[in-house]
């Protein structure tokens, strides 16, 4: 398994990444097996329990794909039982200042020893995934490699924050959320208003001087191309529940249009 630290860091193109929206580990390993470099597991948004994630990260594991899991808040203790679950990225929404993202850092590393850096995970990878059941020898000491964390902006305060957070030792990466953004600066639903896109431009460049990857989600295909134009490491293109519903939209219409031909003869 690689986390997307090592993904990044090897990668020669931007990488395409798709999400599992809908909570179904079948719909998850067909986006895991589409050829897509990050598969993205929304625990937000999408109806998925902590029960319901180990099967979508079992399916997936099968695939040559990085799964990025998406925790439903800031949150030490969701973070620490994803992590134990078996999850090895997380992104955490809604961060706002450099000091959610210290926290978010936090959740996601056990404590060091005597003057190293802090750590707020709780130690029971004896009992979890994460560590195979004790299987992987010296786990707790070397978790950090085994971890990835990665931040999402999606407000103007954020934004406007963005080279602070994404310097936070620890943020390997930033997502940039551009729905959010929208509606936070007065445009709900209109995440292509040019106000909105001059924001993430804005952010993406002060991630990038601060000198780690930004990814942005783009299902639009211009915004994809403009994103990666301006320097994003990653986009995300669509998701398993878009693809079903305009798929099935599509399927249904064409035949559909077609009879309406033929009857009206």
């Amino acid at each position: 398994m690689t986390t997307l630290r090592e993904a990044l860091a090897a990668a020669d193109a931007p990488l395409v990444g798709l999400w599992n929206a809908s909570g179904s580990a079948v719909a998850a390993e067909i986006m895991a097996g589409s050829g897509a470099d990050l598969l993205l597991v929304d625990g937000e948004h999408g109806p998925i329990s902590l029960s319901e994630m180990l099967p979508i990260l079992q399916a997936a594991a099968a695939y040559p794909v990085t799964t990025i899991v998406r925790v439903p808040w800031n949150d030490p203790v969701v973070i620490k039982q994803v992590l134990d679950l078996g999850a090895e990225n997380v992104l955490v929404p809604m961060i706002s200042d450099a000091e959610e993202a210290r926290a978010a850092v936090r959740a996601a590393r056990y404590p060091g020893g005597p003057g190293e850096r802090e750590g707020g995970r709780g130690i029971g990878s004896a009992l979890a995934r994460s560590s195979r059941w004790g299987r992987i020898a010296g786990y707790v000491q070397g978790a950090d490699a085994h971890v990835s964390v990665t931040v999402q902006i999606e407000t103007a305060d954020a934004a406007a924050n963005a080279a602070e957070i994404a310097a936070v030792d620890g943020v390997d990466a930033v997502f940039i959320g551009p729905a959010d953004l929208a509606g936070s600066m007065g445009f709900p639903g209109r995440p292509s208003e040019q106000a909105v896109i001059d924001v993430v431009d804005a952010t993406i460049d002060a991630v990038r001087s601060a000198g780690k990857p930004v990814g942005v989600n783009a299902f639009a295909p211009a915004d994809a191309d403009r994103c990666i134009a301006r320097g994003a490491s990653f986009v995300f293109v669509s998701a398993d529940v878009t693809l079903m519903a305009r798929g099935s939209e599509e399927a249904v219409a064409r035949l559909k249009a077609t009879r309406a031909d033929t009857d009206s003869y």
